[in-house]
């Protein structure tokens, strides 16, 4: 099974200027644990998740002044829709995160998460066992 197959198409794009609330809002709307951060001054992406917003939150920053910006990862490891499902595994293993943006052609076109991955390779079962 390739990554297209898996990824959610949904993407959330926001901008470096959000606030982690506002990011948060968003997420959570969208049900999504992942925004795309683009930077048109930068003219790079980047990501920000649930646990940058966390982690900020716990250290007792403000969700209201923190902006994204400052949280985003920058040096994204992206991944290609002809990936494999055991290739983007691997490579979230080796790096430590949990989500992929998926890039066709330069341009986001979904992100894959460790959740979407288990969702193909164990199917949620139709009946509850006993």
């Amino acid at each position: 099974m390739l990554v297209r197959d898996a990824m959610s198409t949904v993407v959330l794009t926001i901008g470096p200027a959000h606030t982690l609330r506002q990011a948060a809002a968003l997420m959570s709307a969208r049900r999504v644990g992942a925004a795309v951060v683009l930077d048109p001054d930068d003219s790079g992406l980047g990501i920000l998740t649930e646990r940058d917003i966390l982690n900020s939150v716990g250290l007792g920053q403000n969700p209201d002044a923190e902006r994204a910006h400052a949280h985003t990862t920058t040096d994204v490891v992206f991944a290609a829709p002809t990936w494999t499902l055991e290739e983007a595994a691997l490579t979230m293993s080796h790096g430590g995160f949990r989500h992929l943006i998926v890039l066709d052609h330069e341009e986001p076109v979904g992100i894959v998460s460790v959740r979407d991955i288990i969702r193909c390779w164990a199917p949620l079962r139709q009946h509850a066992p006993a």
